[in-house]
């Protein structure tokens, strides 16, 4: 036999890594969304324009999503317990149901504000600066989203790529501001509301793209590609001669596996373990986010059946 370890280190600093990225985009991200909603609102006092200070309170909000984030992000650095025994990592699937919440919310909000203004139509002062303070908002939003979702796809975490879809949507608001500018220049003052409901149909669309990927994650869904790519690392593993099956679910931003291999019924126990923990460190090189999987080795061929016997029942 090589020697070799089945300690957990290097699986601790793999997740540790992840999170200290992912707190990383967090805090940047909301430093820069800070900065965005506190140049609006500067202009908002200068103005007094009510749709922007919809969009201010709205960039205000989208940074404080961070919170949430940044709490599962700190969870899932907890080792696992008796209790918890995969760990805290699912517990950014629930701030991915806050963040959902929030983006709900603000497809409320633009509505509502929609709405009221086709019923009750303002005049809007210091164009200008509106305008500005929209083009603004639109590339600080952006600009944090382009970065939360790379970031969350390159750990995994499909609550900061939620989170980045979030402050994309935020964006779209910030730009419905400059074309309501624009629209209040030249005495169009439906165009404030119509743009309003035309960004909250946008809104709705990225939240329901956002929650397919956040339900699914809770639900264990995984790429197939990913299964395909899993399945066929084992069976090429020397000394595996099938590979009976394969399961992977997400724990936070990593995968853990399972599976179930044949091998030759007359190899000793050792040997068949040699070949388990091959085929288990093949898999971890093979998948990128994959940390720990558990490899169950048994005899293939005719000696299967008498090797795998029902339990039997209990009356």
């Amino acid at each position: 036999m090589t020697p070799h370890s089945h300690d957990s280190a290097d699986i601790v600093d793999s997740t540790l890594e992840a999170s200290a990225r992912g707190m990383r985009a967090l805090w940047i991200s909301f430093a820069a969304l800070m900065v965005t909603a506190v140049a609006q609102l500067v202009v908002v006092v200068i103005s007094g324009s009510v749709a922007l200070l919809g969009d201010t309170l709205h960039n205000f909000a989208d940074a404080l999503t961070a919170v949430p984030l940044a709490i599962a992000f700190l969870l899932g650095r907890r080792a696992a317990t008796r209790r918890f025994t995969y760990g805290l990592g699912r517990s950014e699937d629930l701030a991915g149901l806050v963040i959902l919440l929030v983006m709900f919310a603000s497809a409320v909000l633009a509505a509502w504000t929609a709405i009221d203004r086709l019923l009750n139509p303002r005049d809007m002062t210091e164009i200008g600066w509106v305008a500005a303070a929209g083009l603004v908002g639109f590339i600080g939003n952006e600009v944090v989203a382009r970065y939360r979702i790379t970031v969350g796809r390159q750990i995994g975490s499909a609550a900061l790529v939620a989170d980045g879809l979030h402050a994309r949507t935020d964006g779209f608001t910030s730009l419905a501001v400059l074309l309501a500018a624009g629209g209040s220049a030249i005495g169009w003052r439906w165009a404030d509301p119509v743009v309003g409901l035309l960004i909250t149909v946008a809104i709705l669309s990225v939240l329901w793209g956002a929650a397919k990927e956040v339900f699914s994650r809770m639900l264990d869904a995984v790429d197939p590609a990913l299964v395909d790519a899993a399945e066929r690392t084992l069976a090429a593993t020397p000394g595996v001669r099938g590979v009976d099956t394969i399961r992977l679910r997400w724990v936070g931003h990593t995968l853990i596996a399972e599976s179930e291999l044949d091998v030759d019924p007359t190899l000793t126990l050792v040997q068949a373990h040699t070949i388990a923990h091959r085929a288990e460190d093949r898999l971890i090189d093979a998948l990128p986010r994959l940390t720990q999987a558990l490899i169950h080795a048994h005899p293939g061929g005719d000696t299967a059946t008498e090797h795998h016997e029902p339990v039997p029942q209990r009356s």
